[in-house]
């Protein structure tokens, strides 16, 4: 008897126009540093245009920690190369400077010395400022400056008739996504284990308080968990003890939004003492358990294109999901733009298993525990041998399950294999497969293994892959129109910042309550 799952891969197979319109982007972010790897103290460069109006290149947290980001691309080739012009770009207009291309920060300086990002005077700027001040203050600074690889997809509307029930496209688009979402967290574990490449720390990282304790020390600047993956994504990186007891649902999109909802507009205590104003000034938009919808710390996280002044929860219950965002993903140290085109025709595999397989709902509140204990073990002690995993309440070997994932993947990666005419797709499964059988060729433990061989310091190891990079993107070049297109974006973005200065007509604090208003 067929599976559902091999109906829906057979309708494809008979529209492969379909699977040429999936669309893929990124944000990659990376902080600036100087020659000697130190976090730069420098403004956003003004060669690279205004972070707040610049579609290509902007700031995430810090005032050194850059993003930039791609256009939707129907092509994983064409994505990584929109990628590194954007990195050559910003290595010939900021030269002196490099992007420290790993996860885990740089030499960090103290705490109140890391630069809040700066976005202007507009009421726009102003609150994505506030925002990350409010970020400092619950937080701290240090975690802000970690760093990753976003990874957004979407499926065309099309495609949703074929995969997902419901009335109305609409509703259609969101079933998929969220049961897309449901099974990306059933095994997002896997990324982990097959990318995860931030097994090690410096010192100056551990200004965290506890942290040195739970870590193993490689030499006098170098902490590490010897079987860990990603700290990154592990309880000593980005992670909120406030949001740990957050049962959202993913069960639907409905249910979903109202939980969000619910985390944007209930006090805190903690955040309640801090207060919203200190010396006259905003240091947070509120006091609640998140301030907006994307303080929320997620691997995945369902989106719609916002504009000025809308939220995301408002938009996501109005317009619906328009793609999904997938934010685990470690910078990749040996590729030049922190990921390689290898890694994004894998995570297209993945993406579209996870969209086509059968997604059952996940019991009540509607979230799975289990995916997430499983998630969090892989990121500490992936590469433990022996190491087990749960699955439906029954305990079985991460390297079983690895391998059952991978064979689920192969008819996708097939699939998109006779979209685009090669056999680029299974050849990226095959690499991962390799992995599989040798954790000695994972990210994590490569890294961890060059730092033992050549007797280097995580920071000094990082440095010299960062600076290679940097040599290299500043040696490259970019043609004539696309050197022209980045430079006119960089100047209208200025233009643009300009204009929404001039425009507005509020108080600051009349368009935060307009803002919190919008929430619905």
């Amino acid at each position: 008897m067929k599976s559902l799952a091999s109906d829906r891969r057979a309708e494809l197979a008979a529209r492969p126009d379909l699977l040429r319109t999936i669309r893929r982007g990124i944000e990659k972010e990376g902080l600036r540093v100087d020659s000697a790897g130190n976090l730069a103290g420098t403004p956003h460069p003004a060669a690279l245009g205004a972070a707040l109006t610049n579609p290509h290149i902007t700031t995430d947290y810090s005032e050194s920690l850059l993003e930039l980001i791609t256009s939707p691309i129907p092509s994983a080739n064409a994505l990584i190369d929109d990628l590194t012009d954007i990195h050559t770009y910003v290595a010939h207009r900021n030269p002196d400077e490099a992007i420290w291309n790993q996860s885990m920060p740089a030499h960090l300086p103290p705490e109140a010395d890391i630069p809040v990002a700066w976005y202007g005077t507009s009421n726009t700027g102003m609150l994505k400022h506030v925002y990350r001040l409010g970020l400092a203050w619950r937080y701290g600074k240090i975690m802000q400056c970690i760093a990753g690889v976003h990874y957004n997809y979407s499926l065309p509307e099309v495609a949703w008739d074929l995969l997902a029930a419901g009335d109305t496209a609409q509703v259609r688009r969101n079933n998929g996504y969220m049961g897309l979402i449901r099974n990306f967290m059933r095994h997002s574990w896997l990324l982990m284990y097959l990318f995860g490449a931030s097994p090690a720390v410096s010192r100056s990282f551990l200004q965290r308080a506890g942290f040195e304790t739970q870590l193993t020390r490689l030499s006098p600047d170098t902490y590490c968990l010897p079987w860990a993956t990603s700290l990154r994504m592990s309880d000593l990186g980005y992670k909120s003890p406030t949001q740990s007891d957050l049962q959202l649902c993913y069960n639907d999109l409905d249910t979903f939004t109202a939980r969000i909802y619910t985390a944007c507009t209930t006090p805190w205590p903690a955040y309640e003492a801090i207060g919203t104003h200190r010396d006259g000034q905003r240091i947070q938009l509120n006091t609640n358990i998140l301030q907006i919808e994307n303080e929320y710390y997620s691997s995945i996280r369902p989106k719609q294109t916002a504009g000025r002044c809308e939220r995301p929860n408002t938009i996501l219950r109005e317009r619906g999901i328009q793609y999904i965002e997938v934010r685990c993903m470690d910078i990749d140290p040996w590729a030049p733009a922190g990921i390689r085109v290898e890694t994004a025709r894998f995570l297209d595999a993945f993406l579209l298993c996870c969209a086509v397989e059968d997604s059952p709902l996940f019991p009540p509140p509607g979230n799975c525990g289990e995916s997430q204990e499983n998630f969090a073990r892989v990121a500490r002690e992936g590469r433990r041998p022996g190491l087990t995993l749960t699955r439906d309440g029954q305990t079985l070997a991460m390297k079983d399950w690895a391998e059952q994932a991978l064979s689920a993947i192969e008819p996708y990666a097939r699939l998109l294999d006779e979209g685009s005419g090669d056999t680029q797709h299974r050849a990226a499964l095959e690499a991962q497969k390799a992995k599989i059988a040798d954790p000695d060729t994972t990210p994590s433990a490569r890294l961890l293994a060059a730092l033992h061989t050549e007797k280097r310091e995580f920071h000094d190891w990082t440095l010299t892959q960062s600076q290679a990079h940097w040599a290299n993107l500043k040696a490259r070049q970019l043609s004539a129109a696309a050197l022209a297109a980045f430079d006119r974006a960089a100047r209208d973005s200025i233009a643009e910042q300009a204009r929404l200065e001039a425009s507005d007509t509020e108080s600051f604090e009349q368009y935060v309550a307009r803002f919190h208003a919008a929430l619905q």
